[in-house]
């Protein structure tokens, strides 16, 4: 038999009977190797050794040297010479075994090598053979029995297989899955290092060279294969210590990673992996030695160390060591690729240089090594590939599992990207797919269907300028976020899940690269933010062109500081800038783009690869669909909730009936100033219901509006009646606090001349806004529907109430017989519904609060024109909130009155809370503490009603009468709270027709006559 033959026999004695390649690549990739077979045997025609890859496993064939030079290597000892064999045989004369491996070649090379495969093929043909009755794949045999019409598979594969043969079984492969990281399940055949050292000393130089190739040749554990290696070679080379490196990164990017680093022949096999692992060495192409000789493939002996200025001896003063010579060579795949190199020291005996010998040596073992580590690496891949899909595999379980809560399902996705893709940060921003709650309505008042989002074009890009960011803020303003997620290294639950506001995204670069991949639909990966921006700060548009002092900022970071108004806690991570990230945007089912998510900061200072994009990518994927259900589920909970809530409104509502409306048609409507309507003293105690409807529709008549707009009388009196039959008669929040509040709206814009910066359609939203600003009130708050779980706070999370009357508004404008605006164009439809809703939604003080503080803003800024949009929306929301606590500036004699109307509202409240939830109220709810109730007046007047009214009178003061009535019945509060406290009370009795004043001085006469009687 040929040592070709010997070989494959040695080498085949460790496979297991039953065990089958678990990844495919290794296999293809093996037999791709096929077409170097060739120029192998060609360099062992000079004596020189030839590798190939069988399966994912070395077989060495090698021929004597003839050449009888003293510094050639004897690869071969005596007993495994080449036995003879013809070399002559043509195909035509082949045996029917040698027929099917012709036909194979047929099917493996191309027809320019077929000639050469087939002479290799004749001179190796028990090699061959065995290759194909042991290792071939089924496809390739059943493509040979397409072609010979012998039956192959099943016969090929009744030859007998050694037990003592290594295999990537099932078993193996799932224990390698399931060990750690360094310490892996190894096979019964994976040794460190050969495991019996004494019987190489009894081996000639060639014997020794091939038990060291065997020791390598089945190994598939990388950082064992590259343990063996050195170990090996510093054997066969009598060196000191060596190093070994391998290639990442991608091809315009690669660079060197020491695998392992500073080996002796004695270091353990799980300290040289620890310590490569903590101190990670990472030397791109052209730097040093090594980066050297991975750039130019060749190889570099250095025989004074301290003279070469590639050399750097910082790792000597480290470690004490002292190196003086130096051989360093390339590691190459079959292809001739390098895929790393490795570094041989010092000489254990003392020669001051390494010979010519020795780098032969060193060359020839490596030729098998690369082949070796290239499998090896091949099979870590498939682990890889097998553990990311597990990952991806698991991401849509927990898709599926968790449908129902939007937040616990995007913290589960950032959970699995970061550890995915070993990042250190990880963010989600979801869009704002509707245009709001007065967009929704508007369509289907309009009867118009809804525009369906545009797909937008997905490419990637990894060179996009930051002034192409700035470019796309400016041109569009669709990309807006009102989700954002951000988990960092040091966040694994969802409580430590940071949740910045929208605001912190004005001042966030990562939250503007963001906004520009959802407006693009493009991937961007930035190697290095700091180098992308170069001094370019990126500049947004709601901050008036005003330049980020951060640039790599983000939203956390604000939050750490105090300035956020995130609802959870920092992660951790707020400290870390953006060195690098992957940016890609996330779609839904029909390819819209939902959101964007975004990693930050590749472990280790590496950068993300075109690997990572791709992985990246198909768990985008998943993050679209699972997000996209997520909504779609939320959105069937709100349609529930809704139409419950309408069923609702729809059983207790009704539109007025026609002889209500016929009589307000037929009614006269007397003057504004008979009704007092221009007077901020408005009294609405002496009219009936019938005069406080034709006051309404008086104040639409005085505002011209009637004519103006085209409002059909009859459908204008039919539209007040049908708001003041939505409202509830709930204490207070009724149809006279509506009329209430329209009337100081009117009083504003003519007494305080406010129409002035008003333009018509304006005036007439907000009119139209004060009347229905309450509208279906049940005399709870926003609170209590949270508290209760109410369909209204299922279906509106902020600004429960307000959203509520909001929609009444419109559903009564699409009652039949009740749309006033009808008459209007589409535009000035949108318009105004535009500035109700915006006006409704402003009487919610947490609104107050916002538009105050922005409010105060313009007017230190010398503000004096208030026509933009956004600065006429601010005045509008401050003119609401003005009138809807407009009581609080009546007269006294109305202010107490109303008062005790809202207390007993807010006592009915109270009385709730602690029937239905078992829970204490607040002060000013519960009834026990009805006497502070004065004091709690104080309180409101002081923290929301003064500053408001200050700052409108202030600025405007035709508007004036409102902070001095206001300033008076502080007064009047605050010497009623001091006579609570000297043991009085007002709120015991049911009326009160007197001032209270009065009231307490009967009760201090009537005590000092009993008094008097006593005596």
């Amino acid at each position: 038999m040929s040592a070709g033959g010997d070989l494959a026999m040695d080498n085949g004695k460790n496979r297991e009977e039953d065990g089958a390649c678990t990844s495919p690549e290794i296999v293809n990739d093996a037999a791709s190797n096929c077409c170097a077979i060739p120029k192998l045997a060609s360099q062992c025609e000079n004596g020189e050794a030839s590798e190939v890859n069988y399966g994912g496993l070395i077989r060495s064939n090698s021929r004597p040297s003839t050449g009888g030079g003293s510094d050639d290597v004897n690869l071969l000892s005596p007993n495994n010479s080449r036995s003879s064999m013809s070399q002559t045989q043509s195909p035509t004369h082949l045996s029917p075994a040698r027929q099917r491996v012709a036909a194979a070649a047929e099917v493996l090379c191309t027809p320019e090598e077929l000639d050469e495969v087939g002479a290799f093929f004749d001179e190796h043909s028990a090699a061959i053979e065995r290759w194909f009755r042991e290792r071939a794949p089924v496809d390739v045999i059943c493509k040979l029995q397409s072609i010979t019409g012998v039956g192959g598979a099943d016969q090929l594969s009744k030859s007998p297989r050694s037990p003592h043969r290594a295999s990537v079984t099932s078993d193996l492969f799932q224990q390698w899955l399931a060990s750690s990281p360094v310490k892996k399940c190894r096979s019964p055949t994976s040794r460190s290092s050969i495991s019996n050292r004494s019987h190489l000393a009894d081996l000639d130089e060639g014997e020794l060279f091939m038990e060291l190739i065997r020791d390598v040749a089945n190994e598939l554990d990388i950082d064992v294969l590259c343990h063996k290696i050195l170990v090996n070679v510093s054997l066969l080379t009598h060196a000191d210590r060596g190093s070994l490196f391998l290639v990442k990164g991608p091809p315009t990017g690669k660079y060197l990673v020491a695998k392992l680093f500073d080996v002796t022949q004695n270091t353990p096999l799980d300290e040289a992996v620890r310590r490569a692992k903590q101190d990670e060495l990472i030397i791109p192409f052209g730097v040093g030695i090594a980066g050297t000789v991975a750039q130019t493939n060749e190889t570099i002996n250095i025989k004074e160390a301290y003279q070469d200025p590639r050399f750097n001896s910082e790792v000597d003063q480290k470690t004490g060591y002292k190196t003086n010579i130096i051989l360093s060579m390339p590691i190459c795949n079959y292809e001739g690729q390098v895929i790393g190199v490795a570094q041989i020291i010092n000489k254990t005996n003392g020669s001051p240089e390494f010979t010519e010998r020795d780098t032969e040596i060193f060359r020839r073992y490596l030729t098998f090594c690369g082949i070796g580590i290239q499998n090896a690496q091949l099979f870590e891949m498939s682990v890889q590939e097998y553990r990311r899909n597990q990952i991806l595999l698991n991401l849509a379980r927990n898709i599926f599992a968790e449908q129902n809560n939007l937040e616990c399902l995007v913290t589960k996705i950032m959970t699995e990207a970061r550890e995915l893709l070993k990042c250190e940060r990880c963010a989600v921003f979801l869009l704002d797919l509707d245009c709001g709650e007065a967009q929704n309505h508007l369509e289907r008042m309009l009867d118009r269907p809804e525009k369906s989002h545009q797909t937008l074009s997905r490419r990637t890009s990894h060179n996009v300028d930051v002034e192409e960011v700035v470019k796309q803020q400016q041109k569009s303003s669709s990309a807006r976020f009102t989700m954002i997620f951000e988990l960092g290294s040091n966040s694994p639950s969802a409580a430590n899940i940071s949740r910045p506001s929208v605001n912190d995204l004005n001042s966030s670069t990562l939250a503007q690269i963001a906004e520009y991949v959802a407006s693009t639909g493009e991937t961007l990966n930035i190697h290095d933010v700091n180098e992308w921006l170069k001094d370019k700060p990126i500049y947004h548009p709601q901050q008036q062109q005003q330049p980020q002092q951060q640039p790599h900022s983000h939203p956390s970071q604000h939050q750490a500081d105090g300035q956020g108004q995130g609802t959870s806690g920092g992660t951790g991570t707020d400290d870390l800038s953006a060195k690098n990230l992957l940016c890609m945007p996330i779609v839904n089912g029909q390819q819209a783009v939902i959101g964007v998510a975004q990693l930050i900061n590749k472990e280790n200072d590496l950068q993300f690869t075109s690997c990572d994009i791709s992985i990246f990518e198909a768990f985008a994927i998943f993050c679209g669909l699972g997000i996209h259900n997520t909504q779609m589920y939320e959105s069937a909970c709100k349609l529930m909730a809704k139409q419950k809530v309408a069923l609702e409104c729809l059983s207790y509502h009704a539109t007025a009936p026609p002889d209500q409306t016929l009589k307000l048609v037929n009614d006269a409507i007397a003057s504004a100033e008979e009704y007092k309507l221009y007077s901020f003293k408005f009294i609405d105690f002496d009219l009936d219901d019938d005069d406080t409807c034709r006051a309404a529709v008086r104040m639409f008549l005085q505002c011209n509006l009637v004519q103006q707009f085209h409002i059909p009388y009859d459908v204008l009196c039919r539209w007040i009646l049908s708001v003041r039959k939505n409202y509830r008669p709930v204490k207070y929040h009724n149809w006279r606090h509506a009329l209430n509040v329209a009337q100081t709206m009117f009083a504003m814009m003519k007494t305080g001349k406010m129409e002035r910066f008003m333009t018509d359609l304006e005036i007439l939203g907000l009119l139209v806004a004060c009347l229905c600003h309450d509208l279906d009130h049940r005399g709870t708050n926003n609170a209590f529907q949270s508290k209760t779980d109410s369909p209204l706070a299922i279906l509106y999370t902020t600004s429960t109430m307000e959203h509520h009357h909001f929609d009444q508004c419109v559903m009564i404008l699409n009652s039949e017989g009740n749309n006033i605006f009808q008459a209007l164009s589409p535009e000035d439809f949108r318009t105004v519904m535009k500035v109700v809703e915006s006006a409704i939604l402003s009487t919610d003080l947490a609104m107050y609060f916002k538009k105050r503080t922005q409010f105060l803003e313009l007017i230190e800024g010398g503000e004096f024109d208030w026509q933009g949009e956004e600065k006429k929306e601010v005045l509008c929301g401050m003119m609401m909130t003005a009138c809807d606590v407009s009581a609080i500036a009546k007269p006294w004699e109305v202010q107490h009155r109303v008062a005790k109307l809202v207390a007993d509202e807010f006592f009915d409240q109270g009385d709730l809370e602690k029937l239905q939830l078992n829970t204490q109220p607040v002060a000013m709810m519960d009834r026990e503490r009805k006497d502070e109730l004065p004091k709690m007046q104080v309180g409101f007047i002081d923290v929301i009603c003064l500053p408001l009214y200050k700052v409108l009178s202030d600025t405007f003061p035709w508007i004036r009468p409102l902070y001095d009535g206001t300033m008076d019945n502080r007064q009047h509060w605050q010497d009623l709270a001091e006579k609570v406290e000297m043991g009085l009370t007002w709120i015991d009795h049911d009326t009160i027709d007197k001032p209270v004043e009065e009231f307490a001085c009967e009760i201090v006469d009537h005590l000092i006559i009993l008094d008097r009687d006593k005596k």
